[in-house]
């Protein structure tokens, strides 16, 4: 008896375990090897250093790849529409803290990824260092 138990817990443990919350279960948009550092010193990257700006990376995931500040952190998602097939829209916009998708305009907040459809966008995870920030999956 004392043996199920243990095992019992176990399992409980097993399975209450999680990665961060990251789900990128989204049969359009296929799974690319991901690993990006940019530096925040850089002109092109210093909008990340405030609250609330976002910028796209390009030629990195499917469509590139919006890293946005939230004030608590930074967030990483593919710029590809997560609600359309790959090939049928250019990479996502930027517009103020939604990321829009070019073909049916569908917003996707950039704190959560959420945007009211199926999918949400798919997310990659974030170490920042110093000034460096580092997007992988």
């Amino acid at each position: 008896m004392k043996k199920f138990w243990i095992l019992l817990v176990f399992v409980s443990i097993l399975f209450s375990c999680s990665d961060n919350g990251i789900s990128n279960k989204n049969p359009n948009i296929p799974s690319y090897a991901v690993n990006l550092s940019i530096d925040m010193n850089l002109p092109s990257y210093s909008n990340l250093k405030f609250v609330s700006n976002g910028v796209i990376v390009p030629n990195y995931g499917a469509k590139g790849i919006i890293i946005f500040n939230t004030g608590s952190g930074y967030n990483a998602f593919d710029a590809a529409c997560p609600n359309q097939p790959i090939t049928a829209c250019t990479a996502m916009t930027i517009n103020g803290i939604n990321a829009v998708c070019s073909c049916d305009k569908s917003e996707y907040s950039l704190f959560t990824g959420l945007g009211g459809k199926e999918y949400p966008l798919k997310q990659y995870r974030v170490e920042v260092s110093g000034t460096v920030i580092h997007v992988y999956n």
